[in-house]
């Protein structure tokens, strides 16, 4: 927890670098090694950057509008937002669908 590290104000690093007393964070490097030692430690394996994107996988079934997940998941273009995140709308769109199918097959 980061209560429990050696740097652990507000405005620390959660990966601080005892080299910076906790000012900037471990080099690329560094990070990445820290990062994937807390992951096996709390018996998550191997986890990489990449896989906090996929925490953003659910704002777009919660109602977040397109642009604000854009910004969020830091894509310069949103057609990368709407192309390759779009799973979830297409998911909500499909439930939408079939809902309507069986109203309009329910016997008058």
């Amino acid at each position: 927890m980061k209560q429990d590290t050696e740097f652990p104000a507000d405005g620390d690093w959660i990966f601080a670098s005892p080299l910076k007393l906790g000012r900037l964070p471990y080099s690329y490097t560094g990070f990445w090694r820290e990062l994937d030692r807390a992951a096996k430690a709390a018996g998550i394996g191997h986890m990489g950057t990449h896989t906090f994107r996929h925490s953003f996988d659910v704002i777009d079934a919660v109602g977040t509008p397109i642009g604000v997940q854009q910004k969020l998941m830091r894509h310069a273009d949103i057609r990368t937002t709407m192309n390759i995140y779009g799973d979830a709308a297409s998911a909500d769109m499909r439930e939408a669908h079939g809902k309507i199918v069986q109203l309009a097959l329910q016997p008058v």
